[in-house]
Order: C-alpha cells, then structure tokens, then sequence
C-alpha cells in the first residue's frame, strides 16, 4: 500500500509541475501582448480542468510511472492551453496571429512524436492514447472557434464532430465498438488541424480559406459516416449470430438429450429472430 501510495504522489507531482509550466506560459503571453481578462480567464480554467482530470484518470490508471510519452502529451497540453486563452483573448482584442500559428504548429507537429516515444520505450497504455486523443479533438475545438470568427459559425461543426459522436455513443451504445485501424482515419484527423491552423493564419484570400475548411469538413464527414457505417453492420451481424446461437440452444433443449451434436438452423430462421 505503501509503495502504491508513492508511485501515485509521484504521478500527481508531474501534473503538478505541468499545471506550473501552463501557469507560467499564460504569464509569458500576458507580459508579451498584454492578455486581457477573458484570456486569463480562460487559461486558468483549461489548466485547472487539466490538472484536475489527468490527476484522477492517473490515480484510478495504477500507472507506475507517467513515462516519457505522457511527458510529450503533456507539453502539448500546454501548448493548446495557451492556444486556448489567444483564441479567448481575440473575442476583446487582436492577439498576434503569429504567435497563435507558433503555438499551434508546435503543437501539431508533436503529435506524432508522442506515439513514437512510446513505442519505442514500450511505455504505450490506454490512458496515454486517450490523453493523446483528447488533446487533439480539444485543439481542433478551439481552432474551429477562431475560424469561425472569419468564415461563420458552421465551421464549429468540424470542432463538435467528435464530442457529437461521444454524446450519440451514450444512446446508441453499438458506436463504442472498437474500430479497425485505419490510415485513412489518422490521415483525416491530421488534415484537419492543418486546414484549421492555414485558414486561421489569414495568409490566403477568402476564397481559399473558405474551400480549405470545406475540404476539411467533407472529408471528416466521410471518415466519421463510414466508421458508423462500419460499427452498425458490425452490431447488425453480431445481433443475429447472438440470435442464431440462441436459436440453436433452444432448438437443441427442446429436442433433449438425443439431440445430434450439431444443429442447423435455416437462414429464414435466424433472420426472424434477428428483427
């Protein structure tokens, strides 16, 4: 017990230190462009959420160590808390757009760094995967809302998309299947920051931002309608072989103990009783 406890007060002081490291980020940009209250606001709050839910996903992981992978994870974490707080400040202000791009592209380009630090110090574990995840669908969150501002608000769709999916998924509890990895799926997600960080940079004409986030949308429409597509077929086929194999037991009771090893059940059969 003990020694858990240890294990768990180091673990918590790594997030201690990474709230510290947000704090004192938030304190750079304010001296830097002079951060108004919605930024600061802003800012604290995302640290403070941060914190307080990687200290309980943590505690309740039984990680022995945070790892270097999660270190990565977490300094991007910084990194979009700061992204976060510009993108408030610009509902008061004008922040510099160059230090969001700064910040932002930082942030992207770690993305696939923290997945091969892990891999590499086989320290890959289902909590870093989903603070990996989680990090990435809150950075796109918030670059959806900064262009937004310029291009109207539907772009918020490309933002909500994977926080709208979570929601359905408490509905329709088929849609937390595991999906099959998929390379088209990474490469959509990825286009997706990029599309967001080159129309928000404001370096191209209207025009060209407004098909960029077009394309971005499209394409992460298709990616998110196929995976459902795949997760429905996937609980159709596993409701009626559910079906089948009840079918067969009850077949097989009602026949008794004579009944042969193996039952056939007609494909009419099994349809009827999978709806």
């Amino acid at each position: 017990m003990a020694l858990n406890n240890t294990y768990d007060a180091r673990l918590q002081q790594e997030t201690a230190v990474g709230a510290g490291v947000q704090l004192l980020l938030l304190a750079l940009l304010g001296s830097a462009i002079g951060m108004g209250p919605a930024g600061w606001l802003t800012g604290l709050a995302f640290a403070f959420a941060t914190w307080a839910v990687l200290s309980r996903a943590l505690h309740r992981s039984h990680l022995r160590s945070f790892g270097p992978a999660n270190r990565v994870t977490l300094g991007r974490a910084t990194l979009v808390g700061g992204v976060t707080a510009l993108v408030a400040d610009s509902f008061q202000s004008s922040p510099p757009v160059t230090l969001l791009v700064g910040l932002t592209a930082v942030a992207l380009l770690l993305d696939g760094v923290d997945g091969k630090v892990a891999r590499r110090t086989g320290t890959c574990s289902a909590l870093g995967a989903r603070f990996d995840m989680e990090v990435d669908a809150f950075l796109i969150l918030v670059l959806s809302v900064y262009v937004a501002m310029q291009l109207g608000p539907w772009v918020l769709l490309i933002g909500a998309m994977r926080y709208a999916f979570v929601a359905a998924a408490r509905i329709a509890p088929w849609l937390n299947a595991p999906l099959p990895p998929s390379f088209a799926r990474k490469t959509v997600a990825a286009v997706q920051g990029i599309c967001l960080l080159l129309a928000g940079s404001e370096l191209m004409p209207h025009a060209a931002n407004l098909g960029v986030i077009l394309l971005s949308l499209g394409s992460l429409v298709w990616s998110f309608g196929r995976d459902v597509l795949w997760l429905w077929r996937t609980s159709r086929t596993t409701a009626a072989r559910g079906a089948a194999a009840r079918v067969a037991e009850q077949v097989a009771a009602a026949e008794g103990p004579a009944a042969p090893a193996q039952v056939v059940v007609e494909p009419r059969v099994v349809e009827l009783a999978a709806g």
